[in-house]
C-alpha cells in the first residue's frame, strides 16, 4: 500500500530504462523528498545495466510494481505502454509519475484519472520544464503587465526528425508519436501556464515521406526502413479561452529555420521565451516600440546550466522538479503541479489539433484544467537536499 511522506523520502521505481532515464537517475540526488531505488524495463537487460550503473536493484516490471517498498512508479516507457504501466500501478496502490504524454488517447488519460480518483492516489505528468526559471519567470513578467494584456503569438518546433537522433526512432512515427505529441506537450503546457486554457483549435497537417530511413550512426539498426504513420509537420491556429491566439508549428520535415520557440505580444511589448524543451535560457523582451533585450535566467534557482546539449551546448535539465513537487504535495495535502489535469487539457488540444488537421475544420476543447500555481524561490529551493550550491 503506498504511504505518506514522513521523514523518509519516498521509494521510487522507474519503469522505462531508455534514453530519458539517465536524466531522472542523475537529477534524482537533487530532490531530498524522493530517492529512485529499483529499476524495470521491458529488457531485463536494460533494468540490470541501468541498475549496476546506479546502483540500485533491477526487476521485473511486476515486480516492481507490486513491491511493498515501492511508493511511486516512475512511467519512462515508450507512450503506447503509458496506459497499461501507469494503471497496473495505480491498481497495485502506487502513485505515477508518468512520461509525456499521459496517454496515446483521451480515453486512456480519463480511465488512468478516474481510477486515481478511486484509488485515493496521485499521478502527476511531464513536462515538468514549466517549473523553470524561463517560464516562471515570464509568466511573473505578464502578470506584472509588462508587455501589456497579451493578445497574440506564435510557437515553432522544426527539425529533420529522430531518425538521425534516436537508437530506435520506430515508436516516434507510430500511432502515439508524431512531432505534436513528442514536442507539443512542452510548448503547450508553456503556453497554457503563460495564458491559461485553450478554447479551440484550427489545423492542416501533412507527411512529407511514407517511409523513413534510420540515418542515426550509433543505432544498431543504420539503415533500417520503417513505416510512417502519422502526421510529421502540422499547422495549428489555438485559441485560448482568455481571447488569444497564437499559431503553433510542429514539423519533423525542416532542414533549418530561424523561427524563436515562443512569441507573445501585447499590448504594450512583445516577449520571447527560449525552447520550453529545457528549464532555463534568456528571455527577450521588447517594450512598445523599443529593441528586444535580453532576461537571463543562468543564475536563478532552476535556471542555472547543469549539463550539455546534444549540441554542446550548456542546458539547464532539472528533469524530476515535477515529481519533486508532487512528493512534497502529497506531504501538504495541496495540489501537485505537474497534474493529471493540465495533462488531459494538454492531450485534449494535442488530440483536437490533430483531428483538426485531418478535417480541416475547427475542433472545440471540452477538457478544461486549472493552471498550476506559480512556484516561488523559497518553495523550489527547499525542494532541494542542497539548496545553498544552486
Amino acid at each position: 500500500m503506498s504511504r505518506e511522506l514522513s521523514s523518509a523520502p519516498f521509494r521510487v521505481g522507474l519503469v522505462g530504462c531508455g534514453d530519458i532515464s539517465d536524466t531522472y537517475f542523475r537529477n534524482a540526488p537533487l530532490f531530498c523528498d524522493f530517492t529512485i531505488t529499483a529499476c524495470a524495463s521491458r529488457r531485463l537487460e536494460s533494468a540490470k545495466q541501468k541498475a549496476e550503473q546506479y546502483d540500485i536493484d533491477a526487476r521485473s516490471i511486476n515486480e516492481l510494481i507490486t513491491a511493498d517498498d515501492i511508493d511511486i512508479v516512475l512511467n519512462l516507457t515508450t507512450p503506447d505502454a503509458h496506459s497499461d504501466i501507469s494503471l497496473a500501478s495505480l491498481e497495485a496502490g502506487k502513485h505515477v509519475y508518468s512520461e509525456k504524454p499521459i496517454g496515446v488517447s483521451l480515453d486512456e488519460g480519463f480511465s488512468i484519472d478516474r481510477l486515481a480518483r478511486d484509488k485515493g492516489l496521485r499521478v502527476g505528468c511531464a513536462p515538468d520544464t514549466f517549473l523553470g526559471a524561463s517560464i516562471q519567470t515570464a509568466r511573473g513578467l505578464i502578470a506584472d503587465g509588462a508587455i501589456g494584456q497579451p493578445s497574440s503569438g506564435t510557437a515553432a518546433f522544426m527539425s529533420r526528425g529522430n531518425e538521425n537522433l534516436h537508437p530506435q526512432p520506430d515508436f516516434f512515427f507510430q500511432k502515439g508519436g508524431g512531432p505534436m505529441l513528442d514536442m507539443g506537450p512542452y510548448y503547450l503546457t508553456a503556453l497554457i501556464v503563460l495564458l491559461g486554457p485553450i478554447a479551440s483549435v484550427q489545423a492542416t497537417g501533412q507527411r512529407e515521406r511514407a517511409e523513413r530511413m534510420i540515418t542515426n550512426p550509433h543505432s544498431p539498426r543504420f539503415g533500417d526502413v520503417i513505416k510512417v504513420d502519422v502526421l510529421t509537420s502540422v499547422h495549428a491556429l489555438i485559441s485560448f479561452r482568455g481571447g488569444q491566439q497564437i499559431t503553433f508549428v510542429t514539423s519533423w520535415d525542416v532542414w533549418r529555420h530561424g523561427l524563436p520557440p515562443i512569441e507573445i505580444h501585447g499590448s504594450e511589448g512583445s516577449l520571447r521565451l527560449p525552447d520550453p524543451d529545457w528549464f532555463g535560457g534568456d528571455l527577450f523582451i521588447a517594450r512598445g516600440d523599443q529593441p528586444f533585450e535580453p532576461t537571463s535566467t543562468s543564475a536563478t534557482i532552476f535556471g542555472r546550466p547543469n549539463q550539455n546539449s546534444e549540441e554542446g551546448n550548456p542546458v539547464a535539465d532539472y528533469r524530476g522538479l515535477g515529481l519533486a513537487d508532487m512528493t512534497r504535495a502529497i506531504a501538504e495535502s495541496r495540489p501537485h503541479r505537474a497534474s493529471i489535469g493540465l495533462a488531459l487539457h494538454t492531450l485534449a488540444v494535442m488530440n483536437g489539433i490533430l483531428e483538426a488537421a485531418e478535417q480541416r475544420g475547427t475542433v472545440a476543447i471540452a477538457v478544461d484544467c486549472d493552471r498550476p500555481q506559480p512556484i516561488v524561490d523559497h518553495e523550489a529551493r527547499s525542494l532541494l537536499t542542497s539548496p545553498a550550491e544552486m
